[in-house]
């Protein structure tokens, strides 16, 4: 399966820019599978201390103008985060995007932080605490919303239920690159799967892109740059049932013998 991640700014012209050139690398590559960073093409509302029900309202607008872009991509399937209301609840919720069936709803993110510059249980009601797998095409997948990267008792989950792809559209800074890329890295290793994340990037310097794949071992095969915004790689998934029966899943599946 061929997937990309990319950092993208919310900012009208930069994001125009950016958003062309993503276009134009996701058709050139033959993307079946792109990964879009947490609010992806939106403001950053959870920056802002207080909530604002007009700007909420707005944000909701405006992101179903931008998911009507998404066909841009040429890809068979997209994976982001957008804003949602639900029975009086606002939820940071995932969707899975595909070309026959629009963008069909995901988990809702549970786990938000609450302190300067990340006000999400401020503007955010929680969403699901379970975390089940869908399916894109041939590839299973589990979805950790940006801090949902250190729920580390999901990827004994996921790999028990055989995913393929853990999936983690963020909203980070460029300081904690290394600190978000190690737990990156943790999560293919223990759940067996590929780990891919998507970030925004923010002139302030509140998010600063650093977009991986990561192969279950554990090694990193792709790194987004300033220089090098999107990633495009062929990933197979077969790799991710064989990794499953391998150190260390083994050991935590069954009664602990290789292959149970």
């Amino acid at each position: 399966m061929r997937v990309t991640v990319c950092e993208l700014p919310h900012e009208t012209t930069a994001l125009a820019a950016a958003w062309a050139a993503l276009c134009d690398h996701t058709r050139a590559q033959g993307s079946e599978l792109v990964l879009l960073p947490e609010f992806a093409m939106l403001e950053p509302v959870w920056e802002l201390e207080q909530f604002d029900s007009a700007r909420w309202h707005a944000l909701e607008t405006l992101n179903e103008i931008q998911l009507r872009r998404l066909p841009e991509l040429g890809a068979e399937y997209v994976v982001g985060t957008r804003p949602v209301s639900e029975s009086g609840r606002r939820l940071n919720q995932g969707y899975l995007w595909s070309a026959r069936n629009g963008a069909r709803p995901l988990r809702s993110k549970y786990f938000m932080p609450d302190e300067p510059g990340n006000w999400e249980a401020t503007w955010f009601h929680p969403g699901n605490r379970e975390f089940p797998i869908y399916q894109a095409g041939p590839a299973s997948f589990g979805i950790n919303i940006c801090s949902e990267l250190w729920a580390l008792e999901t990827y004994g989950s996921y790999a028990a239920l055989d995913a393929q792809l853990v999936l983690a559209p963020r909203a980070t800074e460029l300081a904690t690159t290394m600190r978000w890329l190690s737990v990156g890295v943790v999560s293919a290793i223990r759940s067996g799967a590929f780990s891919l994340s998507s970030n925004r990037v923010e002139p302030s310097g509140s998010c600063g892109g650093g977009s991986w794949i990561i192969d279950p071992s554990g090694e990193v095969l792709a790194l987004t740059t300033a220089l090098e915004p999107f990633a495009t790689r062929d990933i197979d998934l077969t790799k991710a049932a064989r990794a499953k029966l391998s150190y260390p899943r083994y050991v935590f599946a069954g009664d602990g013998r290789r292959g149970k």
